[in-house]
């Protein structure tokens, strides 16, 4: 662990043993090993989390926007559209960043190639896709089969998606309604400033409005908490998690079960453990995103710190 990190792990472990000890025993940190674990999954998540504030206070070279170049990165793209005004093409690219995923092989190159139209001298940017959301849908439905190596996969959080046409979980539905969530407010723009008059301008409130309001095809429980935080942390909108979002979550819910009971098992409702954790968080103050994140890689190695990436 690095030194600057040492002084933050005293700081969680202190509070961590301070709530066990007077609030609510945590029973999956007894073993002085799970403890240790979840602290540096604590910090791994903080430090994710701290990168992308980190990266919008650097200059970013001209290549990471520009989807012609092996370099292009869309979250790097979207703090520059961002910077340079252009928040409605920031937003579309982290839409495509969540969606897609950055894979272990092939790195952001699905979401270059997407967004380049393989080349073809033009992008698939939220201008051209929010005037014509089918265009796209048959773009992909005849290009399909030109993504058919390694370089193109999904990242693990989106491993069940296709660009087949003829699947279900067709990713030209996917974008359509995306579009048309977005589209229904005529702007990101007009969504974010309407939720937030609906939410009295609080954060945490406009953040679950905008989560139930996203009814996006195939964006579950984990796409839409991934794409709001995204949205938080290039700072697009002023929203916080309000909550873990318990209700659909599999290694969250294990992870906190874990530690309140000892067992991953154990039969306590999601609605509870959402409760546990917000007041948990009031004596940590991580943040609901970091509590769901790093109990989510936590529970699947509780004894031994491994680093898991979405």
């Amino acid at each position: 662990m690095r030194a600057r990190d040492r002084a933050m792990a005293d700081d969680l472990r202190k509070k961590l043993e301070d709530y066990s000890n007077k609030h609510k025993k945590l029973a999956g940190i007894d073993p002085p090993e799970n403890k240790e674990s979840l602290i540096e999954q604590m910090i791994d998540s903080i430090r994710r989390i701290k990168f992308v504030d980190a990266i919008r206070q650097r200059k970013i070279s001209n290549l990471r926007i520009d989807s012609s170049s092996e370099l292009f990165d869309p979250i790097r793209a979207a703090i520059v559209h961002a910077t340079n005004g252009d928040s409605e093409e920031a937003c579309w690219l982290i839409f495509l960043a969540i969606h897609f995923g950055k894979s272990s092989v092939g790195g952001w190159s699905f979401v270059r190639d997407i967004y380049s139209a393989l080349g073809a001298g033009y992008l698939w940017n939220w201008k051209r896709i929010s005037f014509n959301p089918d265009a796209f849908t048959d773009w992909l439905a005849k290009n399909y089969q030109s993504f058919n190596n390694a370089n193109y996969r999904f990242g693990n959080h989106r491993k069940y998606e296709s660009i087949n046409p003829t699947k279900s979980n067709f990713t030209g539905l996917v974008t359509k309604s995306y579009v048309n969530w977005v589209l229904d407010s005529g702007s990101h723009k007009n969504l974010f400033i309407n939720a937030l008059n609906n939410s009295n301008n609080d954060p945490r409130l406009t953040f679950r409005h905008l989560y139930k309001s996203m009814k996006v095809f195939r964006f579950g429980r984990t796409a839409k908490f991934d794409y709001l935080t995204m949205l938080a942390k290039i700072g697009l909108v002023k929203i916080e998690a309000d909550s873990a979002y318990m209700g659909a979550a599999t290694g969250p819910v294990d992870g906190a079960r874990l530690l309140f009971t000892g067992v991953s098992t154990a039969n306590i409702s999601r609605n509870d453990l959402d409760k546990l954790l917000l007041d948990l968080d009031l004596h940590l103050q991580v943040g609901m995103q970091v509590l769901e994140d790093s109990l989510c890689n936590w529970q699947k190695s509780p004894s031994e710190f491994k680093a898991f990436r979405g």
